[in-house]
């Protein structure tokens, strides 16, 4: 039968298990699978595994609790091994790396950012600090705008709007780097100009949060941040 892998621990993790349930229905008992110095925490995988509320959250559920109580590697949902004789084989061969990231971990927590700035007030900076912009744009406005003056103005703002985006996400990014161990960027959404997962030691989180409204703060309300966490830290498994 297919193992369902939530998570890997260390091996002196307190493996608090009996009060969690695992995915499927009726949940499937947890259990753990030892080898290479960390234990990984799994169960049965139950058939035509599909990603339902009911076990997405009984998978988080798992992950929350054993973070809780110390460091984690946590698993995607819908994970599986061959059995356990296979996790435990690559738990062996990997064990080294997977205790590595694990001392890595311990004791910190994801926080992940995303940042955006009114279109409207953006774009009016944009005009009023380009002459060239300011005409092409009255000229559009106007009507008396070409095809080819048209495709000029709409190169110019979105080479303006990716600049200045560039720019707003090093400034914040020079701001709270300090105070977290690592920083992992993804793609930032559309209207977005940031999109950044921190790592974050438990001991200074308080701080690091207080350091996001700061900057917030001095963005002014042309700007929203939004904050998530703390989480797992699937942005540095």
């Amino acid at each position: 039968m297919p193992t369902y892998i939530y998570a890997i621990t260390t091996t002196d993790h307190p493996l608090r298990l009996a009060d969690l349930q695992g995915v499927g229905e009726p949940a499937t008992p947890l259990r753990t699978v030892r080898a290479g110095g960390v234990a990984a925490v799994v169960s049965d995988a139950p058939e035509g595994l599909r990603a339902k509320r009911r076990d997405v959250l009984a998978h988080e559920a798992v992950l929350e609790s054993l973070m809780a109580d110390g460091a984690t590697l946590p698993m995607r949902f819908g994970l599986l091994g061959p059995d356990d004789d296979q996790v435990a084989r690559v738990l062996e061969q990997e064990g080294a790396a997977y205790r590595n990231r694990l001392a890595e971990l311990a004791g910190h927590a994801e926080f992940n950012l995303k940042a955006a700035r009114d279109e409207q007030d953006l774009l009016l900076e944009i005009v009023s600090e380009s002459d060239r912009i300011r005409e092409l744009n009255e000229r559009t406005r106007t009507g008396s705008a070409g095809q080819d003056d048209r495709i000029a103005l709409g190169e110019l703002v979105a080479g303006q709007v990716a600049e200045r985006h560039d720019e707003q996400a090093r400034e914040t990014l020079e701001k709270l780097q300090p105070a977290a161990a690592r920083v992992a960027r993804a793609e930032p959404a559309t209207g977005h100009f940031l999109n950044a997962s921190f790592l974050v030691p438990a001991e200074t989180a308080d701080e690091f949060v207080k350091a996001v409204r700061e900057e917030a703060d001095r963005r002014g309300e042309a700007y929203t941040f939004t904050l998530t966490g703390p989480l797992p830290p699937y942005s540095f498994v």
